[in-house]
């Protein structure tokens, strides 16, 4: 991965993550009074986590990695954005959860001594930022126990094909200067690379990584009101309509790490 794209998304994430962190979008005095950021899609789906060893990678300022903590799993999360981390680290004391938070880009990760992880969790506008899949599948799995499950939930690629976005694998980025996606961040822009992934370059990472793909459910409905044009028709579902038909929003990949 050019280095050249890294510092430039690093800079970016630094920046939005200030104007994340005060947002309502992500509600933080929420989180702290005792909410989840869990949606439900990953709360119905994912393995039970107590008592289990989790890794939450590009895990932004740890709301999701700390809301998994406080459902009883031991959680490490990873995020390439130094301010993130901080913001993550300074959560944690807050919560008194006793997460852990390590700045790294995905491809650089050390787990260093510790053993291997029971689950590898990421989810929501996560793999866009990665150019190789390939790679990033081995990562996942070089950090899985045998048996261990990797659960992703991800913005469908449908949406980036109707918004104008590459549909199939590309090495040339998108490189666009572009707002936040919060309420509170139209006055801010960042120049940010991103890679679109189609699901058979996803799924077929990760088989030839060495999963089993066990499940693998689509959803016409995103639980974050982040793109231009969704309706709120429930609450906390929002979807999108092309040519009067609802549109994919969001899948989901639970896969298990071979023998």
């Amino acid at each position: 991965m050019s280095e050249q794209y890294v510092e430039m998304n690093r800079l970016a994430w630094d920046q939005r993550t200030e104007t994340h962190f005060k947002s309502d979008f992500y509600d933080v005095p929420g989180f702290l009074a005792g909410r989840t950021s869990l949606r439900e899609i990953e709360l119905a789906e994912m393995v039970p986590v107590a008592g289990r060893r989790l890794l939450h990678l590009q895990c932004h300022f740890g709301l999701d990695t700390l809301s998994w903590a406080r459902l009883g799993a031991h959680c490490t999360g990873v995020d390439l954005s130094s301010v993130s981390i901080e913001k993550a680290k300074y959560l944690n004391e807050q919560t008194g959860l006793n997460a852990r938070f390590v700045r790294s880009d995905v491809y650089h990760y050390q787990r260093g001594p510790e053993p291997p992880f029971d689950i590898v969790f990421s989810s929501y506008g996560a793999i866009c930022w990665l150019p190789d899949l390939v790679r990033w599948a081995n990562i996942v799995a070089a950090n899985l126990v045998t048996g261990g499950t990797f659960y992703l939930a991800e913005f469908h690629p449908f949406h980036n094909l109707v918004s104008g976005y590459q549909y199939f694998d590309s090495e040339k980025p998108d490189i666009e200067n572009e707002a936040t996606y919060t309420e509170n961040g139209s006055g801010m822009t960042a120049t940010m690379a991103t890679w679109s992934h189609p699901m058979s370059s996803v799924i077929n990472a990760l088989i030839n990584a060495g999963f089993v793909i066990t499940r693998m459910n689509e959803h016409p409905f995103s639980p974050y009101n982040c793109f231009d044009g969704l309706e709120e028709r429930e609450q906390g579902r929002f979807y999108f309509s092309h040519l009067g038909q609802d549109a994919p929003l969001v899948y989901t990949l639970t896969g298990k790490k071979a023998g």
